[in-house]
Parts: C-alpha cells; sequence; structure tokens
C-alpha cells in the first residue's frame, strides 16, 4: 500500500508548515519552472514581439486592403519600435511606483496604444477618442484591482 509517512507533530495540512518551530500559515509560492535566465531573456523577448505585432497591424490597418508602400512599411516598423521601447520602460519604471500611478501608467498606454490603431481605420477622431477612454478606463479599474490586492499603499508586492 502506498500512503503517506506520518509526520513528526501531528498532522500535516496542506498550507501550513512549521518553520523555526512557529506555524507559518502563509501562502506558499509555486515552484518557478524557468531559471533566472528565460526570466531576463523573456523581459525583452515578450515587449519586442508584441511590438511587432502591434506594428503589423497599425500598418495593416492604415493600408485599408490596399498596396503596400513604403510609407505603409515604415509605420510599421517606427509603431512597432515605440510600442516595444515604451512596454520595456514600463516594465522597467511602473513597478518601482505606488499602486495608483503604476496603474494609471499602464492605462495610459494601452488607451493610447488603442487610439493610435482605432485612427487608422476610418473612423471620426471624436470616436476614437471615446474609445479610447473606454479602453483605458476600464484597463485602469482591472489594474488597480489587480495592485490593490496584491501590493501594500508603497508598491511592495504583499505575499
Amino acid at each position: 500500500m502506498a500512503q503517506a509517512a506520518p509526520v513528526p507533530g501531528g498532522v500535516s495540512r496542506p498550507g501550513h508548515r512549521e518553520i523555526g518551530g512557529r506555524a507559518y500559515t502563509g501562502r506558499a509560492r509555486p515552484p518557478d519552472v524557468f531559471d533566472a535566465r528565460t526570466h531576463r531573456i523573456a523581459h525583452f523577448a515578450v515587449p519586442v514581439v508584441l511590438g511587432l505585432v502591434y506594428g503589423y497591424w497599425v500598418a495593416a490597418d492604415a493600408r485599408q486592403g490596399g498596396p503596400i508602400t513604403g510609407g505603409n512599411l515604415l509605420l510599421g516598423w517606427l509603431s512597432a519600435l515605440v510600442f516595444a521601447g515604451v512596454s520595456i520602460a514600463l516594465l522597467r519604471l511602473a513597478p518601482r511606483m505606488q499602486r495608483e500611478l503604476h496603474a494609471l501608467l499602464w492605462s495610459a498606454f494601452a488607451g493610447i496604444a488603442f487610439g493610435f490603431l482605432y485612427i487608422q481605420t476610418p473612423h471620426s477622431v471624436w470616436r476614437t477618442v471615446m474609445m479610447s477612454l473606454l479602453v483605458a478606463g476600464c484597463t485602469f479599474g482591472a489594474f488597480f484591482y489587480r495592485y490593490y490586492t496584491r501590493e501594500d499603499a508603497f508598491g511592495r508586492r504583499v505575499h
């Protein structure tokens, strides 16, 4: 029979451990599957890949089914470069800020990126502004909730 061996000191419970003779009931962190090198690479590779997708999307929306031109390619590459650069900068700087400003920076980035993408289609400026504000507002709500429940007032993660 395969049964668990008894532990010294009584019955063990999930999420309950003893560290140095004291009960520790904090949540255990999940195992880290990747090493530090993989995390460093992904920290730059993910924004670059997302930037390339964003640049292609901007260029495709801007040409509106017409022929591919040099200006269209330039718009796509510059959009990808700016998107990747700003997202890398936000990944480095935003976690050092308070949770309100952290959420505000990400929501402004999402609203501006969406607005620039949306203005490439044949919609009015008024509709683009309203849609961008809606996206930024929803993003702010979601990110503020996430940071409010996982950080203290100074931006330090709560375990």
